[in-house]
C-alpha cells in the first residue's frame, strides 16, 4: 500500500519540519520533506496538525498488555506486542528475567514462531537475556534461587538455541564475567552492565571488554561505595565517567524522580540515552495484583502508585509504562526538548541495538515505522512497515 501522509509536524533528529509530507511504498519511507507534491497513486492520511514521528523502539521489556514474554506462548508474544503498539511502539526487544535453562529455552522456541506472524503489533528486533549473572546484592526483583556466576559450558551452550540473542545484560565483577563479555562482543551479541555491585574500576575494564551499555541505569547498581575505610566510585558513576558508555532509563516517573532524569539528560546527553518501558504483563492494564516473570514460576507483585512493587513493597519489581508516557515524562518532568525525548525513543536505542541503517529516523529507504501523537504524545496511529495498525486518527472525537 503507498500511503502520504501530509498536514503533520514531521520530527526528525534535529528538527521539526512543519506542514510536512511523508510518502510510504513498499513498508519503506520513500520521501519526506515540506512539499505536497502530486501523487495520484497513494492513499492520503491527513495527520491533522499532529507530530508524524519515528516509531518507539523499546529494547527493554518483559511484556504488557496481561502477557509476559516467560509465559513462552505465541499469544503472550502477540499479545504484548500489541498492547505496546496501542502507545506508539513499532519494535521492542522481548526481554527475560533470570529463571530456570528450561523456561529460557521454550522463550527462545516460541520467540522464533512468534517473529513470523504478521500481527497487528510492533515487530521483534531480537532477544534481551537478563540474567542470570547477577550481584546477589544488587538482585532488585530477579528471583534469588536462579543468580549465578556466568558458566562458560552454560551461555556457551545457550547462544546456540537462538541467533536472535542481541543483548545480554550481567554484572561484570563476577569471576568469569569479562570472559564472558568477550565471547558475546566476539558474537556480535552486546554484553550490558546490569544487577552490579563493582566499583569503577571494574567498570572500566569491562568497558574495554565490551561492556559499552548500562541497563537501566540507577536500578540495580552501586553508586559510591565505602571499602575499608575509602570510597570508590560505583557503577552509577562509572556511566558519567565513562563518556562513550551508553545507558537506558525507565522514564516511567517513579524509578527515577525528575531531578535525577535532569542529571542524566544534562550529563550524558540524547545520543548516549535510551529510553525502555521494562515493563512487566500489567503495562497498560489496571492496578491491583499481578505476576512478575511467567505465571508457572514468576513472583507475585502488587500494581500500585503506576509501578510494580514487591509484596513488602521495599523495591519496585519492574514498571507498567508505555512508551508513549516515557517520551511525556523527558518532557514534562525533565524539561527535555521533544526532539531530544523523541530521539532517545527512537534513534538513539535503534543504533544500540544495531538498527540504525533501518529503523529510529524517518528517512528514505529506512523502514516505514511511524508514530503520529498530539501535543501531550497521546497516539493517534501506529505504522509498521507500512502497515496501519492502530487508528484513533481516522476516529471523530
Amino acid at each position: 500500500m503507498k500511503i502520504k501522509i501530509i498536514n503533520g509536524k514531521v520530527l526528525t533528529p534535529y528538527r521539526i519540519i512543519n506542514d510536512g509530507t511523508v510518502l510510504i511504498d513498499g513498508g519503506r519511507i520513500k520521501a519526506v520533506g515540506d512539499k505536497n507534491e502530486d501523487t495520484p497513486d497513494y492513499t492520503v492520511l491527513d495527520a491533522k496538525g499532529n507530530y508524524i514521528a519515528p516509531g518507539f523502539i523499546d529494547i527493554h521489556t518483559h511484556g504488557g498488555g496481561g502477557h509476559d514474554f516467560l509465559d513462552s506462548t505465541v499469544e503472550a508474544f502477540i499479545g504484548a506486542a500489541e498492547k505496546h503498539a496501542q502507545h506508539g511502539t513499532t519494535a521492542l526487544s522481548p526481554t527475560t528475567a533470570a529463571s530456570n535453562m528450561e523456561e529460557l529455552k521454550r522463550t527462545f522456541e516460541v520467540y522464533e514462531k512468534a517473529k513470523k506472524i504478521d500481527s497487528m503489533g510492533a515487530s521483534f528486533i531480537g532477544l534481551h537475556l537478563e540474567g542470570p549473572y547477577f550481584s546477589m546484592e544488587q538482585r532488585g526483583a530477579q528471583d534469588p534461587r536462579y543468580i549465578k556466576n556466568p558458566d562458560p559450558k552454560e551461555y556457551k551452550e545457550v547462544v546456540t538455541w537462538s541467533k536472535d540473542i542481541f543483548r545480554w545484560s550481567a554484572a561484570p565483577e563476577l569471576d568469569g564475567a569479562l570472559e564472558f563479555g568477550a565471547f558475546l562482543r566476539d558474537r556480535g551479541i552486546l554484553p550490558s552492565v546490569a544487577h552490579s555491585d563493582a566499583v569503577y574500576e571494574q567498570v572500566l575494564e569491562a568497558f574495554e571488554y565490551g561492556f559499552t551499555h548500562m541497563t537501566h541505569l540507577y536500578s540495580g547498581m552501586s553508586g559510591v561505595r565505602r571499602i575499608n575505610a575509602f570510597r570508590y566510585a560505583g557503577v552509577i558513576e562509572s556511566a558519567y565517567l565513562i563518556d562513550e558508555m551508553t545507558v537506558e532509563i525507565i522514564a516511567d516517573g517513579c524509578h527515577l524522580p525528575a531531578s535525577l532524569l535532569k542529571m542524566i539528560y544534562k550529563i550524558k546527553g540524547p545520543e548516549h540515552i535510551a529510553l525502555i518501558t521494562d515493563s512487566m504483563r500489567a503495562a497498560g492494564q489496571l492496578e491491583g495484583e499481578s505476576i512478575l516473570g511467567s505465571l508457572e514460576d514468576g513472583q507475585r507483585v502488587i500494581i500500585e502508585d503506576g509501578v510494580a512493587k514487591l509484596p513488602d513493597r521495599k523495591s519496585f519489581a519492574g514498571s507498567v509504562a508505555t512508551c508513549d508516557r516515557l517520551v511525556r515524562n523527558m518532557v514534562n518532568l525533565a524539561d527535555v526538548p521533544l526532539i531530544d525525548a523523541v530521539r532517545m525513543m527512537t534513534s538513539t536505542p535503534a543504533r544500540i541495538a544495531g538498527l540504525g541503517n533501518s529503523k529510529g529516523s524517518i528517512v528514505p529507504g529506512k523502514d516505514a515505522d511511524i508514530v503520529i501523537f498530539d501535543n501531550n504524545i497521546n497516539v493517534k496511529m501506529t505504522i509498521v512497515q507500512g502497515k496501519i495498525i492502530f487508528d484513533r486518527l481516522s476516529k471523530v472525537e
